[in-house]
């Protein structure tokens, strides 16, 4: 199938302001992308904020500009090809041994900003330390996780880490990311934040304004595979864009300086037959 994606969004400053965004599809989806817009960046009046594009310590594209005094709106759209299966389900997945597992995997076994695994150690080893290792593991706290927090926008809030998650029982689905992500860490389980484009692909669709969403990738049997201890099913035309530690390392917008979000508009579906043919 074929995914129809992009977003608009508009951020006011009061003086030149330096930001960092995280706003490409990542470099490990570029080969599927059919065609796509320039990333625009312009003042209210039209006229063009230069931005450079680079790569972070993580492999994720950022993009990088001096926002002007007033509006400055940044759109970029494209569509995408997709396998249009369901994430796999692989329960027989192994955990790999710490001393087995490859550098890359490494960092994602330690604390960071939100996720603090060595405090939740505890905590995860007295739930979860009865479930076989491996896949299982990690489903057992996703499924812990899925309905231990309850899902809600009024409940943002990006001071909370994992163990607030896990003390007040809501958040958004950065929040259930950071958790998991946390429990598993605690498991010896190496565990990265991804965040990205989700749309309500074969699943009943949700009337919300669409958003970004955050989710998750476990390390078992010598590779990465996606969980959703939000939506706690295998879903459709999931599209990473940039991955880390936690939120901390993969903001969509970070300004060095005071801004207003003015506009935030996100969009992704599947493209009709006579649409991807077009």
């Amino acid at each position: 199938m074929r995914i129809r994606y992009g977003y608009r969004l508009a951020l006011e400053c009061n003086v030149p302001t330096p930001a960092s965004f995280a706003i490409d599809v990542h470099p490990d989806r570029r080969g599927d992308v059919v065609v796509e817009s320039p990333i625009v960046m312009r003042t209210q009046d039209g006229r063009n904020v230069p931005h450079a594009r680079a790569l972070d310590l993580f492999g994720n594209v950022r993009r990088r500009a001096v926002l002007p005094p007033g509006r400055t709106v940044i759109e970029h759209h494209g569509v995408i090809e997709d396998s249009g299966a369901h994430e796999p389900v692989m329960p027989a997945a192994r955990q790999v041994p710490v001393a087995d597992l490859p550098e890359e995997a490494m960092g994602f076994l330690l604390p960071s900003r939100y996720c603090e695994s060595d405090l939740l150690g505890p905590e995860a080893w007295s739930r979860f330390a009865g479930v076989p290792e491996g896949w299982q593991r990690v489903q057992a706290i996703c499924d812990f996780v899925h309905t231990h927090i309850r899902f809600g926008y009024g409940f943002a809030d990006n001071t909370r880490t994992a163990s607030g998650g896990l003390r007040d029982g809501r958040g958004v689905c950065r929040d259930f990311a950071h958790l998991a992500i946390t429990l598993c860490r605690a498991m010896n389980i190496p565990a990265r934040y991804c965040t990205g484009y989700l749309g309500d692909i074969g699943v009943p669709h949700d009337p919300a304004p669409m958003d970004f969403s955050a989710w998750f990738e476990a390390y078992l049997d010598g590779r990465w595979y996606s969980f959703d201890a939000r939506h706690n099913i295998p879903r459709i035309g999931r599209i990473v864009m940039a991955r880390g530690r936690d939120a901390a390392d993969v903001p969509i917008v970070s300004t060095f300086g005071p801004h207003g979000l003015a506009v935030f508009e996100v969009w992704t579906e599947e493209l009709g037959a006579e649409r991807a043919a077009a």
